[in-house]
């Protein structure tokens, strides 16, 4: 059995379908939820008090209770618990035995001032928790606002505080059920190992030169082109930046949007349109390094960053 808020979240939704399926057929699962409610005048706030009233009902009536969902930031009430709020709740999961699963996807949706996001594992540690202190399993997803994408189906769990037993069998759970998209799990892969900065790559290069992004989702690189590129793409009747960003795509697959489609306003130099938050950017940096030093594919195919013009 579990303890979930009465407004559920996705664990506690879950839960609910678990338990109308229970009803249905008794015996296909073979746990339940046990509903507690949060404090609407005190900012929707988990009341321990109301956790320890439900808790002991259940117990009394021979209902074995292993666990507490709690959902912050908070789905539908959008509230963000405080840390002496999460203090509290650590030490009630201690002192009752239970495991907390810390329902966390909205981090990334704070949209006030006064109070910041603060994980059950980074509470815990501070109140000086380990691994064999409190069992805790952490949920995160990209598709709820992390880059504004509810598209990419993607996200992850993290779980501590159980031995190496328990871990295998929750491996071996997930690993039943469906996974997700492609493009999620790269989004997640991104969001677990960050890529290096776009702008600082681009500088590193000769011949290219970067501004700074400060908003939206692009960044616009300026290329200083070889005359030979130049003039092979002269030859064919196209801009240079068109003609490089076909290479770059027929060499790559990397696609970025030539800046002369904005209009092109210097002299001697290229702009290239590319998404300063790109899924798969860890490919787009590695390829563009060996684009740019790659020596074995045709001068036609190939544009030598570093040549002077």
């Amino acid at each position: 059995m579990a303890l979930a808020d009465h407004f559920g979240g996705a664990i506690a939704r879950r839960a609910q379908c678990m338990q109308e399926e229970l009803e249905k057929d008794p015996g296909s699962y073979p746990f339940n939820e046990v509903p507690y409610y949060l404090n609407e005048s005190g900012g929707w706030s988990v009341s321990i008090s109301d956790l320890k009233k439900h808790l002991d009902a259940a117990r009394s009536e021979g209902i074995t209770v292993r666990g507490l969902v709690v959902v912050n930031p908070g789905n539908p009430t959008g509230q963000v618990l405080v840390g002496e709020n999460q203090c509290e709740i650590v030490e009630f999961c201690r002192s009752e035995n239970l495991v907390l699963l810390a329902d966390e996807v909205y981090q990334e949706n704070v949209y006030t001032d006064e109070k910041k996001f603060n994980s059950f594992k980074k509470i815990a540690r501070s109140m000086g928790y380990g691994e064999g202190d409190i069992s805790l399993i952490s949920f995160h997803l990209v598709s709820n606002g992390y880059y504004g994408e509810c598209g990419r189906r993607g996200g992850y769990m993290e779980v501590t505080g159980f031995n190496s037993e328990v871990r295998k069998q929750v491996y071996k759970v997930a690993s039943l059920s469906a996974c997700s998209n492609i493009s999620g799990q790269i989004l997640v892969s991104l969001a677990m190992n960050p890529p290096k900065a776009m702008v600082q790559t681009f500088n590193s290069f000769e011949g290219m030169t970067c501004s700074k992004a400060e908003g939206a989702m692009f960044v616009f690189p300026s290329v200083r082109l070889p005359k030979k590129a130049i003039a092979a793409a002269e030859a064919r009747n196209t801009k240079p930046d068109v003609f490089y960003a076909l290479r770059l795509l027929e060499s790559t697959g990397i696609v970025v949007l030539p800046g002369s489609v904005f209009g092109q306003r210097k002299v001697g130099l290229w702009d290239l349109r590319s998404l300063s938050r790109l899924s798969g950017l860890w490919s787009f940096i590695d390829l563009t390094s060996l684009f740019k030093t790659s020596s074995t594919a045709s001068p036609l195919m190939a544009i030598d960053m570093t040549s002077t013009p």
